[in-house]
């Protein structure tokens, strides 16, 4: 027979096992999936891209991009249609459901190799799930084409791919440091970076001061549009402004990946005028 103090005891340690609470899930974060440092502990939409914050949102996994043309041979200054199909990385089928990306399904950004041509375009939908462009190739030689579009289900991409029109290059001349003030449509940009030696692998601040700023309209969903290539064409960065605010200061974020001079186009739109200005900037190696 228990004593009295055993049964109180007992009492006890049950009564304290029977009213101890479920342990709290952790709290999921909700995430922007273009910006994923925009966090929130519930649902809502990015303030920087407009995007729906998501939860759980799954590993990354590239999805593969077949590029198909109507012409067998691209001739520079003839007008190309280009179709895109996306297929899924583990069954292979067409992808036939996205979702927008700053107000558009797909983005493609066309490069050529000397780095003078440049393109941001959006590929139209069709109902079997591809994207056309009809696009005139300025000129000969090798294209780099970077598709930016978000998959549902899977996470936001970015798919290089390269094509060659016709006929022989002219030889592309190294890439010099320019990071002169530039003129656009109806605008100028300074361009000052901090550090004022951007550093391969470490964060450069890229502040773009437009002059005048008044005007300033949204592009696409966001303030600005930044794409950041290596002279050669395989590191190629899309980049939006890291704030949501518009002034007459455009901050963006990047890290260059090797050292080297990078070009960088930069678009803003006023009063309804598209400016798109190209900057070489510097990166040296870490010492």
């Amino acid at each position: 027979m228990l004593t009295r103090r055993q049964a109180v005891l007992l009492f006890t340690s049950t009564s304290l096992w029977a009213q101890k609470p479920e342990p709290a899930e952790a709290p999921v974060d909700f995430i922007c999936p273009m910006d994923p440092d925009v966090r929130s502990k519930g649902p809502g939409k990015c303030p920087r891209c407009g995007m729906k914050l998501e939860a759980g949102i799954p590993e990354y996994a590239e999805y593969p991009v077949r590029l198909l043309s109507a012409r067998s041979v691209i001739t520079p200054g003839a007008d190309t249609t280009l179709r895109f199909e996306v297929l899924h990385p583990k069954t292979g089928a067409r992808v036939r459901e996205f979702l927008e990306v700053h107000e558009k399904l797909f983005h493609l950004f066309l490069i050529s190799e000397d780095l003078q041509s440049f393109a941001h375009e959006h590929p139209l939908a069709a109902a079997d799930g591809t994207f056309s462009l009809t696009y005139n190739f300025p000129r000969s030689g090798a294209y780099r084409l970077l598709a930016d579009f978000f998959p549902k289900g899977g996470t936001p991409q970015l798919v290089s791919r390269s094509i060659y029109a016709k006929g022989k290059a002219a030889t592309a001349a190294p890439l010099l440091v320019d990071m002169a003030l530039k003129h656009g449509a109806n605008m100028e940009v300074e361009l000052v970076t901090e550090p004022p030696q951007p550093l391969a692998g470490k964060k450069t601040l890229l502040f773009f001061r437009l002059k005048p700023h008044d005007g300033l309209e949204p592009l696409l969903g966001a303030w600005g549009h930044l794409l950041a290539a290596s002279p050669d064409l395989i590191d190629m960065i899309h980049g939006h402004p890291a704030f949501a605010e518009a002034g007459p200061q455009i901050q963006f974020n990047v890290i260059f990946p090797r050292p080297g001079v990078h070009r960088v186009w930069v678009q803003f739109q006023r009063q309804g005028q598209l400016n798109t200005l190209a900057f070489n900037v510097p990166v040296t190696g870490l010492l």
